[in-house]
């Protein structure tokens, strides 16, 4: 599952990109993680929104944790009672220029970049909400894993086509969840010696 993903390019590139309107002062970095904030197109317009539901913990004694980031979505539990209402009704693209997977043994796991071809920007295929703790949040969709992808995970986010961007935002959730299938096109990898739990 992606636990990170970077957007290199400028607001107002991406804006321009995705025909919207950048809302101003938004504060996404260039590499996002679960928790942080990055940009989301939907509503015609683009604002920065904390990656990953809010899911309340309680410790050992039964008092209230700091709520964990729930950063993905699969698919098949999108019609689930978490993620069912967003899914009907407010759907995003999430614009990135790559996601990253860990590879390698364990405690020695290195970053793995890939990104579309040809694609300075691509959209991935997200649902968002509001939160008491957060304020709007989103969460990536998450599919099978391409043929491309093989070896490295075994899923993968939906990339949306710029053809199927529209549908996945104001298609029925029949419409939308046609889309949600493993990536057909090919995939550009990138194999670093970056360490992945660095931050």
């Amino acid at each position: 599952m992606c636990n990170l993903y970077r957007m290199t390019r400028t607001v107002d590139e991406v804006a321009h990109l995705f025909g919207v309107e950048a809302q101003p002062g938004g504060n996404a970095g260039g590499e996002v993680y679960p928790g942080y904030p990055g940009w989301v197109v939907g509503q015609n317009r683009m604002k920065t929104m904390t990656w990953g539901f809010p899911l309340a913990l309680k410790g050992r004694d039964g008092r209230p944790l700091k709520p964990r980031p729930v950063n993905n979505t699969r698919t098949d539990k999108l019609g689930s009672g978490f993620w069912k209402a967003s899914f009907e009704r407010r759907r995003c693209l999430v614009p990135m220029t790559g996601f990253a997977e860990a590879e390698g043994a364990k405690g020695s796991k290195t970053r793995t970049w890939l990104s579309v071809p040809g694609e300075d920007v691509f959209a991935c295929a997200a649902i968002w909400r509001e939160s008491d703790e957060w304020g709007p949040v989103y969460s990536l969709v998450m599919t099978d894993a391409s043929e491309a992808m093989q070896g490295i995970h075994d899923r993968m986010p939906v990339i949306l086509t710029p053809e199927t961007r529209e549908q996945w935002l104001k298609g029925s959730p029949e419409e939308a969840l046609g889309l949600c299938k493993p990536y057909s096109g090919e995939l550009a990898i990138d194999r670093t010696d970056q360490a992945w739990v660095g931050r």
